[in-house]
Protein backbone atom coordinates (compact mmCIF):
# COMPACT_ATOMS: atom_id res chain seq x y z
CA UNK A 1 0.00 0.00 0.00
CA UNK A 2 2.93 2.36 0.59
CA UNK A 3 4.75 1.56 -2.43
CA UNK A 4 1.71 2.14 -4.49
CA UNK A 5 1.11 5.76 -2.45
CA UNK A 6 4.55 6.63 -3.28
CA UNK A 7 4.22 5.84 -6.96
CA UNK A 8 0.51 8.38 -7.23
CA UNK A 9 3.03 10.74 -5.34
CA UNK A 10 5.70 10.74 -7.57
CA UNK A 11 2.99 10.50 -10.91
CA UNK A 12 1.52 13.34 -9.62
CA UNK A 13 4.36 15.33 -8.80
CA UNK A 14 6.07 14.84 -12.63
CA UNK A 15 2.40 15.63 -14.08
CA UNK A 16 2.84 18.99 -11.89
CA UNK A 17 6.59 19.62 -13.64
CA UNK A 18 5.54 19.12 -16.71
CA UNK A 19 2.30 21.21 -16.75
CA UNK A 20 4.50 24.04 -15.54
CA UNK A 21 7.33 23.21 -17.76
CA UNK A 22 4.51 23.03 -20.69
CA UNK A 23 3.31 26.69 -19.05
CA UNK A 24 7.02 27.97 -19.47
CA UNK A 25 7.32 26.98 -22.63
CA UNK A 26 4.42 28.66 -24.21
CA UNK A 27 4.94 31.96 -22.21
CA UNK A 28 8.30 31.41 -23.47
CA UNK A 29 6.65 30.98 -27.44
CA UNK A 30 4.04 33.95 -27.39
CA UNK A 31 5.89 36.61 -25.19
CA UNK A 32 9.15 37.43 -27.72
CA UNK A 33 6.72 37.78 -30.76
CA UNK A 34 8.35 40.08 -33.61
CA UNK A 35 6.85 43.32 -34.57
CA UNK A 36 5.66 41.88 -37.89
CA UNK A 37 3.79 38.82 -35.84
CA UNK A 38 2.24 41.45 -33.74
CA UNK A 39 1.08 43.39 -36.38
CA UNK A 40 -0.17 40.53 -38.49
CA UNK A 41 -2.20 39.63 -35.82
CA UNK A 42 -3.54 43.26 -35.50
CA UNK A 43 -4.42 43.10 -38.68
CA UNK A 44 -6.60 40.36 -38.31
CA UNK A 45 -8.61 41.24 -35.62
CA UNK A 46 -9.17 45.09 -37.23
CA UNK A 47 -12.47 45.11 -39.68
CA UNK A 48 -12.18 45.52 -43.05
CA UNK A 49 -12.89 49.18 -43.59
CA UNK A 50 -9.78 49.91 -41.54
CA UNK A 51 -6.97 47.60 -43.43
CA UNK A 52 -3.50 49.23 -44.91
CA UNK A 53 -4.63 51.78 -47.56
CA UNK A 54 -2.27 51.09 -50.29
CA UNK A 55 -3.30 47.60 -49.89
CA UNK A 56 -7.08 48.16 -50.37
CA UNK A 57 -6.79 50.84 -52.78
CA UNK A 58 -4.88 47.97 -55.32
CA UNK A 59 -7.84 45.64 -54.46
CA UNK A 60 -10.42 48.40 -55.44
CA UNK A 61 -8.55 49.05 -58.28
CA UNK A 62 -8.34 45.29 -59.31
CA UNK A 63 -12.22 45.37 -59.06
CA UNK A 64 -13.18 48.31 -60.87
CA UNK A 65 -10.46 46.85 -64.05
CA UNK A 66 -12.25 44.33 -64.17
CA UNK A 67 -15.62 45.60 -64.05
CA UNK A 68 -14.49 48.51 -66.76
CA UNK A 69 -12.97 45.12 -69.11
CA UNK A 70 -16.41 43.09 -68.98
CA UNK A 71 -18.27 46.25 -69.60
CA UNK A 72 -16.45 47.14 -72.85
CA UNK A 73 -16.55 43.01 -73.66
CA UNK A 74 -20.10 43.38 -73.22
CA UNK A 75 -20.80 46.59 -75.14
CA UNK A 76 -18.30 45.02 -78.05
CA UNK A 77 -20.45 41.94 -77.74
CA UNK A 78 -23.89 43.74 -78.11
CA UNK A 79 -22.25 45.81 -81.29
CA UNK A 80 -21.05 43.03 -83.19
CA UNK A 81 -24.51 41.52 -82.53
CA UNK A 82 -26.05 43.99 -83.63
CA UNK A 83 -24.29 45.05 -86.91
CA UNK A 84 -24.16 41.45 -87.49
CA UNK A 85 -28.26 41.62 -87.57
CA UNK A 86 -27.82 44.52 -89.66
CA UNK A 87 -25.95 42.54 -91.98
CA UNK A 88 -28.51 40.05 -92.71
CA UNK A 89 -31.14 43.01 -92.77
CA UNK A 90 -29.56 44.75 -95.52
CA UNK A 91 -29.67 41.40 -96.93
CA UNK A 92 -33.27 41.44 -97.52
CA UNK A 93 -32.67 44.33 -99.99
CA UNK A 94 -31.84 40.83 -102.37
CA UNK A 95 -34.45 39.01 -100.94
CA UNK A 96 -36.89 41.82 -102.21
CA UNK A 97 -35.36 42.50 -105.57
CA UNK A 98 -35.87 38.50 -106.56
CA UNK A 99 -39.38 38.05 -105.13
CA UNK A 100 -40.51 41.28 -106.59
CA UNK A 101 -38.58 40.83 -109.90
CA UNK A 102 -39.88 37.03 -110.17
CA UNK A 103 -43.49 38.30 -109.41
CA UNK A 104 -43.75 40.64 -112.41
CA UNK A 105 -43.22 40.16 -116.12
CA UNK A 106 -40.32 39.16 -117.85
CA UNK A 107 -40.28 42.97 -119.49
CA UNK A 108 -40.22 44.62 -116.39
CA UNK A 109 -37.18 42.93 -114.61
CA UNK A 110 -34.49 45.10 -114.93
CA UNK A 111 -36.67 48.19 -114.21
CA UNK A 112 -37.90 46.44 -110.55
CA UNK A 113 -34.30 45.59 -109.90
CA UNK A 114 -32.45 49.02 -110.15
CA UNK A 115 -35.25 50.39 -108.16
CA UNK A 116 -34.83 47.97 -105.52
CA UNK A 117 -31.60 49.07 -105.87
CA UNK A 118 -31.84 52.69 -105.76
CA UNK A 119 -34.23 52.44 -102.61
CA UNK A 120 -31.27 51.56 -100.26
CA UNK A 121 -28.82 54.41 -101.57
CA UNK A 122 -31.91 56.56 -101.11
CA UNK A 123 -32.19 55.67 -97.48
CA UNK A 124 -28.44 55.55 -96.84
CA UNK A 125 -28.19 59.09 -98.22
CA UNK A 126 -31.30 60.79 -96.88
CA UNK A 127 -31.80 58.80 -93.51
CA UNK A 128 -28.71 59.87 -92.91
CA UNK A 129 -28.84 63.21 -93.64
CA UNK A 130 -32.74 64.20 -92.35
CA UNK A 131 -34.41 60.68 -91.29
CA UNK A 132 -31.97 60.01 -88.70
CA UNK A 133 -32.52 63.21 -86.71
CA UNK A 134 -35.92 63.48 -87.31
CA UNK A 135 -36.55 59.69 -86.41
CA UNK A 136 -34.34 59.81 -83.06
CA UNK A 137 -32.98 63.46 -82.06
CA UNK A 138 -34.71 65.41 -79.41
CA UNK A 139 -38.59 65.02 -79.74
CA UNK A 140 -41.13 67.69 -79.45
CA UNK A 141 -43.92 64.81 -79.83
CA UNK A 142 -43.65 64.62 -83.48
CA UNK A 143 -40.59 64.59 -85.16
CA UNK A 144 -36.96 64.83 -84.01
CA UNK A 145 -35.08 68.17 -83.81
CA UNK A 146 -31.28 67.28 -83.82
CA UNK A 147 -28.22 64.68 -85.33
CA UNK A 148 -29.14 65.97 -88.74
CA UNK A 149 -26.45 64.86 -90.85
CA UNK A 150 -25.53 62.63 -88.07
CA UNK A 151 -23.88 65.87 -86.57
CA UNK A 152 -23.34 65.79 -82.46
CA UNK A 153 -24.18 62.71 -82.16
CA UNK A 154 -23.31 61.33 -79.10
CA UNK A 155 -20.31 58.06 -79.30
CA UNK A 156 -22.39 55.62 -76.92
CA UNK A 157 -26.38 55.80 -77.92
CA UNK A 158 -28.28 56.89 -74.70
CA UNK A 159 -29.61 53.70 -72.86
CA UNK A 160 -27.98 51.06 -74.87
CA UNK A 161 -24.08 49.60 -74.92
CA UNK A 162 -23.23 49.96 -78.60
CA UNK A 163 -21.84 52.93 -80.70
CA UNK A 164 -24.62 55.45 -82.46
CA UNK A 165 -22.78 54.75 -85.60
CA UNK A 166 -23.45 51.19 -85.11
CA UNK A 167 -27.21 51.97 -84.19
CA UNK A 168 -27.77 54.30 -86.91
CA UNK A 169 -26.47 51.19 -89.33
CA UNK A 170 -29.33 49.01 -87.88
CA UNK A 171 -31.93 51.73 -88.12
CA UNK A 172 -30.76 52.81 -91.89
CA UNK A 173 -31.19 48.61 -93.53
CA UNK A 174 -34.58 49.04 -91.30
CA UNK A 175 -35.65 52.54 -93.48
CA UNK A 176 -34.55 50.47 -96.97
CA UNK A 177 -36.74 48.06 -95.76
CA UNK A 178 -40.13 50.75 -95.97
CA UNK A 179 -39.17 52.14 -98.90
CA UNK A 180 -38.33 48.92 -101.19
CA UNK A 181 -42.07 47.42 -100.03
CA UNK A 182 -44.07 50.15 -101.75
CA UNK A 183 -41.80 49.40 -104.96
CA UNK A 184 -43.41 45.84 -105.47
CA UNK A 185 -47.69 47.41 -105.43
CA UNK A 186 -46.41 50.22 -107.75
CA UNK A 187 -45.05 47.29 -110.25
CA UNK A 188 -44.93 47.14 -114.07
CA UNK A 189 -46.13 50.73 -114.58
CA UNK A 190 -44.21 53.47 -112.19
CA UNK A 191 -42.33 56.02 -113.98
CA UNK A 192 -38.59 55.42 -112.72
CA UNK A 193 -38.18 59.57 -112.17
CA UNK A 194 -41.22 59.60 -110.48
CA UNK A 195 -40.09 56.09 -108.57
CA UNK A 196 -36.60 58.13 -107.59
CA UNK A 197 -38.47 61.23 -106.13
CA UNK A 198 -40.79 58.61 -103.94
CA UNK A 199 -37.78 56.33 -102.33
CA UNK A 200 -36.02 59.90 -101.70
CA UNK A 201 -38.58 61.62 -99.83
CA UNK A 202 -40.19 58.18 -97.80
CA UNK A 203 -36.52 57.80 -96.69
CA UNK A 204 -36.17 61.27 -95.55
CA UNK A 205 -39.32 61.99 -94.08
CA UNK A 206 -42.12 59.83 -94.44
CA UNK A 207 -40.94 57.06 -92.61
CA UNK A 208 -38.73 58.70 -89.60
CA UNK A 209 -41.95 60.27 -88.23
CA UNK A 210 -44.06 57.18 -87.88
CA UNK A 211 -40.51 55.71 -86.18
CA UNK A 212 -40.23 58.96 -84.01
CA UNK A 213 -43.75 58.51 -82.51
CA UNK A 214 -43.08 55.01 -81.69
CA UNK A 215 -39.24 54.11 -81.34
CA UNK A 216 -37.81 57.77 -81.13
CA UNK A 217 -39.79 58.86 -77.89
CA UNK A 218 -42.65 59.91 -79.53
CA UNK A 219 -46.46 60.75 -78.47
CA UNK A 220 -47.87 57.12 -79.32
CA UNK A 221 -44.61 55.75 -76.78
CA UNK A 222 -45.75 58.13 -74.29
CA UNK A 223 -49.19 56.86 -74.06
CA UNK A 224 -50.51 55.92 -70.77
CA UNK A 225 -50.17 52.22 -72.24
CA UNK A 226 -47.58 53.20 -74.85
CA UNK A 227 -47.74 51.82 -77.87
CA UNK A 228 -45.52 48.52 -78.34
CA UNK A 229 -43.97 47.81 -81.85
CA UNK A 230 -41.32 45.36 -81.34
CA UNK A 231 -39.24 44.82 -84.38
CA UNK A 232 -41.92 47.05 -86.83
CA UNK A 233 -44.73 45.29 -88.17
CA UNK A 234 -46.48 48.86 -88.20
CA UNK A 235 -43.27 51.03 -88.19
CA UNK A 236 -41.37 49.39 -91.10
CA UNK A 237 -44.26 46.95 -92.97
CA UNK A 238 -47.45 48.77 -92.90
CA UNK A 239 -45.57 52.16 -93.42
CA UNK A 240 -44.31 50.76 -96.91
CA UNK A 241 -47.50 49.21 -97.38
CA UNK A 242 -49.80 51.86 -97.24
CA UNK A 243 -47.28 53.96 -99.05
CA UNK A 244 -47.69 51.37 -101.86
CA UNK A 245 -51.32 50.99 -101.47
CA UNK A 246 -52.06 54.67 -102.02
CA UNK A 247 -49.18 54.72 -105.01
CA UNK A 248 -51.36 51.80 -106.50
CA UNK A 249 -54.44 53.39 -106.57
CA UNK A 250 -52.74 56.78 -107.68
CA UNK A 251 -51.29 54.85 -110.46
CA UNK A 252 -54.31 52.98 -111.79
CA UNK A 253 -54.04 48.98 -112.58
CA UNK A 254 -52.11 47.69 -115.56
CA UNK A 255 -53.53 47.42 -118.63
CA UNK A 256 -55.67 44.33 -119.32
CA UNK A 257 -55.65 43.64 -115.44
CA UNK A 258 -59.60 44.03 -114.93
CA UNK A 259 -62.53 44.99 -116.57
CA UNK A 260 -63.84 42.26 -119.65
CA UNK A 261 -61.04 42.01 -121.46
CA UNK A 262 -58.50 40.84 -118.21
CA UNK A 263 -56.19 38.46 -118.62
CA UNK A 264 -53.83 36.49 -115.84
CA UNK A 265 -50.86 38.25 -115.04
CA UNK A 266 -48.44 35.57 -113.39
CA UNK A 267 -44.88 36.07 -112.14
CA UNK A 268 -42.43 35.35 -115.15
CA UNK A 269 -40.33 33.68 -112.70
CA UNK A 270 -40.92 31.77 -109.29
CA UNK A 271 -37.71 29.92 -109.01
CA UNK A 272 -36.53 33.54 -108.50
CA UNK A 273 -39.43 34.62 -106.24
CA UNK A 274 -39.25 31.61 -103.96
CA UNK A 275 -35.03 32.41 -103.48
CA UNK A 276 -36.37 35.99 -102.44
CA UNK A 277 -38.87 34.63 -100.09
CA UNK A 278 -35.79 31.92 -98.31
CA UNK A 279 -33.47 35.54 -98.05
CA UNK A 280 -36.07 37.04 -96.62
CA UNK A 281 -36.82 34.69 -94.37
CA UNK A 282 -32.96 34.07 -93.55
CA UNK A 283 -32.92 38.05 -92.99
CA UNK A 284 -35.72 38.03 -90.27
CA UNK A 285 -33.45 36.18 -88.13
CA UNK A 286 -31.90 39.83 -88.04
CA UNK A 287 -34.77 41.59 -87.87
CA UNK A 288 -36.37 40.59 -85.08
CA UNK A 289 -33.87 39.04 -82.97
CA UNK A 290 -31.76 42.39 -83.66
CA UNK A 291 -34.02 44.14 -82.26
CA UNK A 292 -33.27 43.75 -78.95
CA UNK A 293 -30.43 45.47 -79.70
CA UNK A 294 -28.09 43.73 -77.06
CA UNK A 295 -26.69 40.08 -77.55
CA UNK A 296 -29.26 39.08 -74.54
CA UNK A 297 -29.03 35.37 -75.31
CA UNK A 298 -32.23 34.31 -73.46
CA UNK A 299 -34.26 37.09 -75.38
CA UNK A 300 -32.92 36.37 -78.99
CA UNK A 301 -33.45 32.85 -78.78
CA UNK A 302 -36.96 33.28 -77.72
CA UNK A 303 -37.44 35.88 -81.06
CA UNK A 304 -36.02 33.47 -83.08
CA UNK A 305 -37.89 30.65 -82.16
CA UNK A 306 -41.09 32.68 -82.81
CA UNK A 307 -40.26 34.70 -86.15
CA UNK A 308 -39.51 30.85 -87.49
CA UNK A 309 -42.52 28.96 -86.36
CA UNK A 310 -44.81 32.12 -87.43
CA UNK A 311 -43.02 31.58 -91.01
CA UNK A 312 -43.98 28.28 -90.83
CA UNK A 313 -47.57 28.97 -89.42
CA UNK A 314 -48.26 31.60 -92.11
CA UNK A 315 -47.11 29.25 -95.54
CA UNK A 316 -49.22 26.21 -93.97
CA UNK A 317 -52.28 28.56 -93.32
CA UNK A 318 -51.72 30.48 -96.67
CA UNK A 319 -51.18 27.14 -98.86
CA UNK A 320 -54.21 25.14 -97.42
CA UNK A 321 -56.59 28.12 -97.89
CA UNK A 322 -55.63 28.71 -101.09
CA UNK A 323 -55.89 24.93 -101.84
CA UNK A 324 -59.83 24.91 -100.60
CA UNK A 325 -60.49 28.35 -102.74
CA UNK A 326 -58.93 27.43 -106.21
CA UNK A 327 -58.67 23.63 -105.75
CA UNK A 328 -54.90 23.35 -106.28
CA UNK A 329 -52.03 23.59 -104.25
CA UNK A 330 -49.97 26.01 -105.74
CA UNK A 331 -46.74 28.49 -105.08
CA UNK A 332 -47.53 31.98 -104.90
CA UNK A 333 -49.95 32.00 -102.00
CA UNK A 334 -47.45 30.29 -99.83
CA UNK A 335 -44.63 32.30 -100.25
CA UNK A 336 -46.72 35.56 -99.62
CA UNK A 337 -48.09 33.18 -96.50
CA UNK A 338 -44.94 32.80 -95.23
CA UNK A 339 -43.88 36.85 -95.63
CA UNK A 340 -47.40 37.71 -93.85
CA UNK A 341 -46.02 34.78 -91.02
CA UNK A 342 -43.15 36.67 -90.62
CA UNK A 343 -44.96 40.59 -90.61
CA UNK A 344 -47.20 39.35 -87.77
CA UNK A 345 -45.10 38.43 -85.62
CA UNK A 346 -42.69 41.31 -85.97
CA UNK A 347 -43.66 43.09 -83.07
CA UNK A 348 -45.01 40.58 -81.06
CA UNK A 349 -42.27 38.53 -80.96
CA UNK A 350 -40.23 39.25 -78.04
CA UNK A 351 -43.83 38.70 -75.58
CA UNK A 352 -44.95 35.72 -76.82
CA UNK A 353 -44.96 31.64 -76.86
CA UNK A 354 -43.67 29.48 -79.76
CA UNK A 355 -47.52 28.13 -79.70
CA UNK A 356 -48.56 31.73 -79.86
CA UNK A 357 -46.23 32.64 -82.67
CA UNK A 358 -47.39 29.71 -84.72
CA UNK A 359 -50.97 31.01 -83.98
CA UNK A 360 -50.01 34.31 -85.16
CA UNK A 361 -48.30 33.50 -87.89
CA UNK A 362 -50.89 31.20 -89.30
CA UNK A 363 -53.62 34.21 -89.02
CA UNK A 364 -51.62 36.51 -91.05
CA UNK A 365 -51.15 34.04 -93.70
CA UNK A 366 -54.76 33.90 -93.92
CA UNK A 367 -55.47 37.88 -93.71
CA UNK A 368 -53.19 37.91 -96.35
CA UNK A 369 -54.95 35.53 -98.77
CA UNK A 370 -58.35 36.96 -98.09
CA UNK A 371 -57.24 40.64 -98.03
CA UNK A 372 -55.75 40.06 -101.88
CA UNK A 373 -59.01 38.73 -102.80
CA UNK A 374 -60.43 42.04 -101.27
CA UNK A 375 -58.05 43.88 -103.13
CA UNK A 376 -58.59 41.91 -106.20
CA UNK A 377 -62.53 42.64 -105.37
CA UNK A 378 -61.88 46.15 -105.16
CA UNK A 379 -59.85 46.32 -108.38
CA UNK A 380 -56.43 47.87 -106.89
CA UNK A 381 -53.41 46.46 -108.54
CA UNK A 382 -51.36 45.35 -106.00
CA UNK A 383 -48.52 43.44 -108.54
CA UNK A 384 -46.70 41.29 -105.65
CA UNK A 385 -49.42 41.31 -103.04
CA UNK A 386 -47.67 43.86 -100.83
CA UNK A 387 -50.37 45.58 -99.23
CA UNK A 388 -51.38 42.41 -97.77
CA UNK A 389 -48.45 40.92 -96.68
CA UNK A 390 -46.95 43.62 -95.15
CA UNK A 391 -50.26 45.98 -94.43
CA UNK A 392 -52.83 43.73 -93.29
CA UNK A 393 -50.57 40.87 -91.70
CA UNK A 394 -48.74 43.81 -90.42
CA UNK A 395 -52.19 45.15 -88.86
CA UNK A 396 -52.87 42.40 -87.45
CA UNK A 397 -49.64 41.67 -86.24
CA UNK A 398 -50.12 44.75 -84.20
CA UNK A 399 -53.29 44.10 -82.55
CA UNK A 400 -51.66 40.92 -81.41
CA UNK A 401 -49.68 42.66 -78.92
CA UNK A 402 -52.33 43.76 -77.51
CA UNK A 403 -54.25 39.83 -77.42
CA UNK A 404 -50.84 37.89 -76.41
CA UNK A 405 -48.36 39.83 -74.85
CA UNK A 406 -47.30 38.07 -72.09
CA UNK A 407 -47.78 40.64 -69.03
CA UNK A 408 -50.11 43.03 -70.81
CA UNK A 409 -52.41 41.42 -73.22
CA UNK A 410 -55.90 40.56 -72.94
CA UNK A 411 -55.42 36.55 -72.73
CA UNK A 412 -53.21 36.85 -70.34
CA UNK A 413 -55.17 39.09 -67.98
CA UNK A 414 -53.97 42.34 -68.94
CA UNK A 415 -57.30 43.99 -69.69
CA UNK A 416 -57.88 46.00 -72.73
CA UNK A 417 -55.85 49.32 -72.34
CA UNK A 418 -53.02 47.37 -74.11
CA UNK A 419 -54.94 46.41 -77.36
CA UNK A 420 -56.63 50.07 -76.99
CA UNK A 421 -53.20 51.83 -77.25
CA UNK A 422 -52.29 48.98 -80.47
CA UNK A 423 -55.97 50.23 -82.18
CA UNK A 424 -54.95 53.82 -82.03
CA UNK A 425 -51.42 53.62 -83.30
CA UNK A 426 -52.43 51.85 -86.58
CA UNK A 427 -55.33 54.39 -86.92
CA UNK A 428 -52.95 57.36 -86.60
CA UNK A 429 -49.93 55.98 -88.79
CA UNK A 430 -52.45 54.61 -91.60
CA UNK A 431 -53.90 57.93 -91.50
CA UNK A 432 -50.79 60.22 -91.43
CA UNK A 433 -49.39 57.65 -93.93
CA UNK A 434 -52.04 57.83 -96.72
CA UNK A 435 -52.84 61.36 -96.20
CA UNK A 436 -48.50 62.20 -97.06
CA UNK A 437 -48.28 59.88 -99.64
CA UNK A 438 -51.19 60.96 -101.34
CA UNK A 439 -50.01 64.47 -101.16
CA UNK A 440 -46.40 63.31 -102.56
CA UNK A 441 -47.71 60.99 -105.10
CA UNK A 442 -49.94 64.53 -106.50
CA UNK A 443 -46.90 66.52 -106.44
CA UNK A 444 -44.69 63.98 -108.45
CA UNK A 445 -47.78 63.01 -110.68
CA UNK A 446 -47.70 66.84 -111.52
CA UNK A 447 -44.32 67.58 -112.00
CA UNK A 448 -41.85 64.65 -113.37
CA UNK A 449 -44.75 61.91 -113.72
CA UNK A 450 -45.90 59.36 -112.35
CA UNK A 451 -46.84 56.52 -114.71
CA UNK A 452 -45.62 55.58 -118.16
CA UNK A 453 -47.13 56.04 -121.27
CA UNK A 454 -49.37 53.26 -122.83
CA UNK A 455 -46.49 52.09 -125.55
CA UNK A 456 -44.06 52.04 -122.52
CA UNK A 457 -46.05 49.98 -120.63
CA UNK A 458 -46.77 47.75 -123.12
CA UNK A 459 -43.14 47.66 -124.20
CA UNK A 460 -41.78 46.93 -121.11
CA UNK A 461 -40.06 49.38 -118.79
CA UNK A 462 -36.91 48.16 -119.29
CA UNK A 463 -36.90 48.63 -123.19
CA UNK A 464 -38.78 52.01 -122.56
CA UNK A 465 -37.71 53.18 -119.45
CA UNK A 466 -33.28 52.03 -119.65
CA UNK A 467 -33.06 51.12 -123.22
CA UNK A 468 -32.11 47.39 -122.21
CA UNK A 469 -33.58 44.36 -121.54
CA UNK A 470 -32.81 41.48 -118.96
CA UNK A 471 -33.54 38.82 -121.09
CA UNK A 472 -32.53 39.39 -124.63
CA UNK A 473 -33.50 36.19 -125.55
CA UNK A 474 -36.89 36.88 -124.95
CA UNK A 475 -37.07 40.18 -127.59
CA UNK A 476 -37.52 40.21 -131.01
CA UNK A 477 -34.67 41.69 -133.36
CA UNK A 478 -31.84 43.04 -132.10
CA UNK A 479 -31.27 44.13 -128.87
CA UNK A 480 -27.98 45.90 -129.59
CA UNK A 481 -30.07 48.81 -130.89
CA UNK A 482 -31.92 49.74 -128.00
CA UNK A 483 -30.84 53.22 -126.71
CA UNK A 484 -31.28 54.77 -123.27
CA UNK A 485 -34.49 56.68 -123.87
CA UNK A 486 -35.04 58.88 -120.75
CA UNK A 487 -38.63 57.89 -120.49
CA UNK A 488 -39.16 58.41 -124.32
CA UNK A 489 -39.73 55.60 -126.71
CA UNK A 490 -36.33 54.77 -128.13
CA UNK A 491 -36.25 55.47 -132.10
CA UNK A 492 -35.85 51.85 -132.79
CA UNK A 493 -37.26 49.47 -130.40
CA UNK A 494 -38.11 45.61 -129.55
CA UNK A 495 -40.48 43.76 -130.56
CA UNK A 496 -43.48 44.02 -127.79
CA UNK A 497 -42.36 40.91 -125.40
CA UNK A 498 -44.84 38.51 -123.97
CA UNK A 499 -46.63 38.93 -121.21
CA UNK A 500 -48.54 42.10 -119.34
Amino acid sequence: MLKKRRITARTVLMALVLFALAFLLSRAAVSPASADQRAAEAALNTPAASLDAPETGKTVAQEDDLAKQLAKFQANLDTVWLLVAAFLVFFMQAGFALLEAGFVSVKHVVNIMMKNLFDFAAASIMFGAVGFGIMFGASNGLFGTEWFFLSGIPETYPGLTVPTYAFFFFQLVFAGTAATIASGAMGGRTEFRGYLLYSLIASAVIYPVVGHWIWGGGWLAKLETPFTDFAGSTVVHSTGAWIGLMGAIFLGPRLGRFGKDAKPMLGHNMTAATLGTFILWFGWFGFNPGSQLSADGAAIGLITVTTNLAAAGGAAAALFANWVVVGKPQLPPMLNGTLAGLVAITAPCAFVTPTEALIIGAIGGLVMYFGTLLLERLRVDDAVGAVPVHGFAGVWGTLAVGLFHGKTGLLHGGGVAQLISQAIGIVAVAAFVLVSSAIMFAIIKATVGLRVPEEGEKMGLDAYEHGMVSYPEYVLGDPTVIAPTNGRAAKTAPATATGD
